[in-house]
């Protein structure tokens, strides 16, 4: 039986890649989820998902607060950033761009005025992060729950349940039962 089972989620690792853990075991439940469900789990899960922030973008900005994405993304950028140089120029572009009283795309932070530029000259990976913080939490308890109730998503969610149920994807999960009941 149990080399049945290793076959069955073998072949069923072939026609679902997403919904294994890279050794051919089944991944968690949470981690099997895709698309708009595992959106819906958290922010943490849809700013994950490039095809979930690019659907979060086109809703914020209809709502004329995309900024707060893309600074909360520039930030988790600048963390990875390597060499003083390089975070020196990544860190004035973010503050010029988002932080800065003449900022083109202005966040909403508290605390913002005391961000200076002299703090730009001695740069370090999470010199944004309580700025960013703040960003996260506006976004996770004001902007998340009104993404879920959006057209953007509901319209995605939609089409992800008809991908699903077409006849090809019903081919395959019939392929894979077939295997495991054998």
């Amino acid at each position: 039986l149990s080399f049945l089972k290793m076959l069955f989620f073998f072949f069923f690792s072939l026609f679902f890649p997403e919904i294994n853990d890279g050794e051919g075991h089944p991944s968690s439940s949470h981690q099997a989820l895709k698309g708009t469900s595992r959106w819906a789990t958290s922010l943490e899960s849809l700013l994950e998902d490039p095809e979930g922030v690019k659907r979060f973008r086109e809703f914020l900005k209809k709502e004329f607060s995309e900024e707060n994405v893309l600074f909360w993304l520039a930030c988790e950028e600048f963390k990875k950033t390597q060499g003083k140089k390089q975070m020196q120029e990544k860190a004035k572009e973010i503050y010029m761009t988002f932080l800065s009283s003449k900022a083109s795309s202005q966040v909403n932070v508290e605390g913002q005025s005391r961000l200076s530029e002299t703090i730009l000259e001695t740069p370090h990976p999470l010199m944004f992060q309580k700025l960013q913080d703040q960003i996260f939490n506006l976004m996770k308890y004001d902007s998340y729950s009104r993404f879920l109730k959006s057209d953007i998503f509901l319209n995605h969610k939609k089409s992800e349940e008809q991908e699903e149920n077409s006849p090809e994807a019903q081919t395959a999960a019939k392929r894979a039962s077939r295997i495991y009941n054998t």
